[in-house]
């Protein structure tokens, strides 16, 4: 009997991820397949779907060959996408657009009037500012500013929805997304309808998929034209996904209180389980159930990390591109080894991390990326570390944040592209002085949906066994104490640049 195989679909910013699995969590084959983003102006980024399916079917397809798998090998399937990537759509899936994907912060004006609209679902926020990544704001400034379309919606859902229709046949909203960015609340009733009638909103709950699912609850089987397109068995199980970020916390095995997972990829997430409530401003959450059922998520986050540190190697770093091809390695292999020699600080450089805005804990759109600090001494290595450093000083803001708020961890499990770097994960574990443990699979997120496709085929009886069994650990590093001094005095003038520069920053943003 042929070895049984779980499969996790992870769909990020950049390209979609299928990873196939054995139950015991060890990885057998990924298929990886890019997809575009547009940027029709400043602060936009668009995604087509149509390109997200092709993109899926050609990741399957790759993942199948290099496996030799059958498709009677897959027990299970499930599925993690990027949260507020927001789609309008027919009943048959068929967009109406390009979907708004998670970066794109255009509906600046619309969260300023949900944040002034009172209403008691923004606890979610802190009682703070909204961000416009949010389905609510996107789905205002849609109809707004794009009535012909907003209104011919028949559906509006997320990414990770589009997909499981795509998959199932079924429209279901995943407690995820809805609880996280859609201001649901079971504890409470579920729809805040007064809020979304306050804001403007009060035809886009009966847009929404009706049917609420906790990650991993079996949606159906794989319906015969899905499983044509991409080479699987009809009727294979599919588990209820989730968002990318929070499926990956399953992915780390981060499913119990007191651990602290940080996903990272084009953005940082820190995000953590809590069994008792927390409001707070700076602080996104807690949001009952998101995750795991009875326990409620802690959230902060950065918008721009590894999305700047691509922005630099693209811009800066061509006359690299050469060598590293010659040499058979990456462009940051030969930009690794000269910032490692960069004292910590960058001799006096300090980077801003806010080329998309600031998720958290001042949520503002508006304010963007700063270099301060270049003298004609700084080289592009010094560049190089500093944008890394200013990245790590973004994530221990947050946590110092938390902390003061009432939520502590000693350790952090982080999961990602940064894991690859370790001068960049040594940077973090000194700025923030935490250990960081790196699970023996990179890709949390393809992990976790995998888990989640074990639960929704009957091989586990939940998440946290499931994780309990699929989750290994390989790599550990601790801070170094002498660095993590040096850093205290740059961390916080990164922490005063906001409160002294934010309205010089937002005023000058706008001549542009």
């Amino acid at each position: 009997m042929r070895q049984e195989l779980v499969m996790g679909i992870d769909a990020g910013t950049e390209s979609v991820r299928v990873g196939l699995f054995d139950l015991h969590g060890r990885e057998v084959a990924f298929g990886v397949t890019e997809y575009r983003t547009y940027h029709p102006k400043p602060g936009w980024a668009e995604q087509n779907p149509v390109e997200w399916w092709s993109a899926l079917v050609a990741s399957t397809k790759q993942a199948m060959s290099l496996a030799q798998a059958t498709k009677d090998q897959i027990v299970g399937i499930s599925l993690d996408a990027t949260a507020c990537s927001v789609v309008l759509c027919l009943k048959d899936g068929t967009p109406l657009r390009n979907s708004l994907i998670w970066m794109d912060v255009r509906a600046g004006e619309e969260a300023a009037l949900i944040a002034g609209c009172d209403d008691a679902a923004l606890k979610y926020n802190g009682h703070g500012n909204v961000s416009p990544e949010w389905m609510p704001c996107k789905a205002l400034w849609l109809k707004k500013h794009e009535p012909e379309h907003y209104h011919r919606a028949e559906k509006v859902a997320e990414f990770a929805d589009w997909y499981m229709f795509k998959l199932t046949g079924r429209w279901t909203a995943n407690i995820c997304n809805t609880t996280t960015r859609w201001y649901y609340n079971r504890e409470e009733g579920g729809w805040p309808y007064r809020f979304y009638e306050k804001i403007g909103l009060e035809d886009l709950v009966a847009k929404f998929p009706q049917d609420v699912y906790d990650l991993g609850v079996p949606v159906g089987g794989l319906t015969k034209q899905a499983a044509e397109e991409l080479g699987l068995a009809e009727g294979t199980p599919i588990g209820q996904g989730g968002v990318d970020a929070f499926v990956g916390l399953i992915g780390l095995g981060v499913v119990k209180p007191g651990r602290l997972g940080l996903i990272t990829g084009s953005s940082h997430l820190l995000l953590g389980l809590t069994d008792v409530g927390l409001h707070a401003k700076g602080v996104f959450g807690s949001f009952p159930d998101a995750v795991v059922p009875g326990l409620q998520l802690v959230e902060g986050g950065q918008v721009s990390t590894g999305s700047i540190i691509k922005w630099f190697r693209s811009n800066f770093c061509k006359d690299l591109e050469e060598i590293a091809k010659a040499q058979g390695v990456s462009v940051y292999d030969l930009l690794t080894p000269e910032a490692a020699e960069v004292p910590p600080g960058s001799d006096g450089l300090l980077v801003l991390d806010y080329w998309q805005g600031n998720r958290t804990p001042y949520v503002d759109p508006v304010v963007r990326g700063m270099i301060y600090g270049l003298t004609l001494k700084h080289s592009r290595e010094h560049i190089f570390r500093a944008i890394m450093e200013g990245i790590a000083y973004g994530t221990d803001h947050i946590l110092q944040t938390f902390k003061s708020n009432g939520f502590q961890a000693d350790e952090l499990y982080l999961a990602g592209g940064a894991s690859n770097s370790k001068l960049y994960m040594q940077i973090h574990a000194d700025v923030s002085n935490i250990a960081i443990n790196i699970p023996a699979v990179a890709q949390a997120p393809c992990l976790g949906s995998a888990i989640l496709a074990s639960v929704a085929a009957g091989a586990y009886n939940n998440i946290q066994e499931a994780a309990e069994k699929m989750v290994r650990y390989q790599t550990r590093i601790e801070p170094n104490p002498e660095n993590h001094e040096k850093y205290q005095y740059y961390a916080q003038q990164y922490r005063k640049a906001y409160p002294q520069f934010g309205d010089w920053m937002r005023e000058t943003t706008k001549i542009s």
